[in-house]
């Protein structure tokens, strides 16, 4: 059982630490310690509001345990005792759930979508899942920005990275993270037949400025031509940029602006967004409970959906999930799919933690 005495302690211990003079003279500790009180405020909030609920039902309870009180007042009182017990439900609910929700809840990323197995096909593919995801986004209310982008002839992606901003946005879009695989009738084929292609996904949460410091001694930075569809120049001058990380060997590209400037930021943000990522998955892995809430192993390489055209289906392996569906997902309605496995993580983040 969460013990809300130490989390009023906590809080108020940072309230008294963010009050000191000296506390501005650290920039990255502020920081730190500003966002957990933001939060621990919150919720501190909903624990004053239960136990002032917990005082009245324990009033009420004497009051229906008197000898003294006529039957009419207790009658009063049972049902406002309900009342108060129903609505301590609902606020320890709200504790519950403000105290599992994703830590990175307030954070925008960067998602990059590979054309995978199948030619031509797993680019429109590619192509299709851009488009859902920048419906989806819309819908929310969330800005979406091209960082990087590798277009083909028919109008698909080889590649193509972009940058997702709003509050909340990590907490839906975490899940689409894997192998996405479609079946239908290609395009290009002419016999009918359907074919099954597919693309990757990768969700990385965009690094705040205070969490990595990369040394400019470890990079390798170059310019080239930017280069269109068969070869012909997008201009006449040295502005695409590509980056090496020497020590980890991540090697980021960005050609989509006219500007070098342009091109080598957005390409130190995809950079430093992958070298969190990496940082982050060799620290999950030595922290195994946090494995076990996971929906899925979180891996690139699992397969985790399939989008079947002719059957008009979707079906997410990761919790055994089919809907038939897929005009309305792919126009941007993909809570379909993130609510079921929203409410799947909680599960068993309760069960981790004994709440269950």
């Amino acid at each position: 059982m969460v013990d809300f005495k130490k989390l009023k302690e906590e809080y108020e211990q940072i309230s008294k630490r963010l009050s000191l003079p000296e506390i501005y003279k650290n920039k990255e500790e502020y920081q730190k310690l500003s966002k957990r009180f933001s939060f621990l405020e919150k919720v501190v909030s909903l624990i004053n509001e239960r136990d002032a609920l917990l005082k009245e039902k324990q009033d009420l309870e004497k009051l229906l345990s008197s000898q003294y009180e006529d039957e009419q007042m207790k009658v009063l009182a049972a049902q406002e005792l309900s009342e108060i017990e129903e609505k301590i439900k609902k606020v320890e609910e709200k504790i519950e759930e403000k105290l599992f929700e994703d830590i990175e809840e307030e954070r925008d990323i960067i998602v990059e979508i590979r054309s995978a197995a199948g030619g031509e096909e797993a680019a429109l593919f590619a192509g299709d899942l851009f488009r859902m995801y920048s419906r989806y986004a819309e819908k929310k209310g969330w800005r979406i920005e091209i960082l990087s982008s590798h277009p083909t002839e028919l109008g698909g992606f080889k590649e193509i990275i972009f940058s997702v901003k709003g509050k909340g946005c990590f907490s839906h879009f975490k899940f689409e993270s894997g192998v996405h695989r479609v079946q239908r009738i290609p395009v290009t084929e002419s016999g009918g037949r359907i074919h099954t292609s597919t693309a990757t996904v990768a969700v990385l949460v965009e690094p705040q400025e205070i969490e990595l410091k990369i040394n400019p001694d470890e990079l390798k930075i170059e310019t080239f031509r930017a280069s269109g569809h068969g070869g012909q120049h997008v201009n006449r001058t040295d502005s695409a940029v590509r980056i090496t990380h020497l020590p980890s060997g991540i090697v980021v590209s960005c050609q989509d602006e006219r500007s070098q400037i342009k091109n080598r930021e957005k390409a130190m943000r995809v950079l430093k967004a992958r070298l969190l990522d990496k940082l982050e998955r060799e620290r999950t892995l030595k922290v195994t409970h946090q494995r076990k809430v996971q929906i899925g192993t979180g891996e690139r390489s699992e397969k985790i959906r399939t989008y079947n055209f002719p059957e008009r289906r979707v079906t997410d392996h990761r919790i055994n999930l089919t809907v038939y569906r897929l005009n309305e997902i792919l126009e941007g309605d993909l809570d379909i799919l993130v609510d079921p496995l929203r409410k799947e993580e909680k599960k068993k983040i309760y069960e981790t933690k004994g709440l269950a």
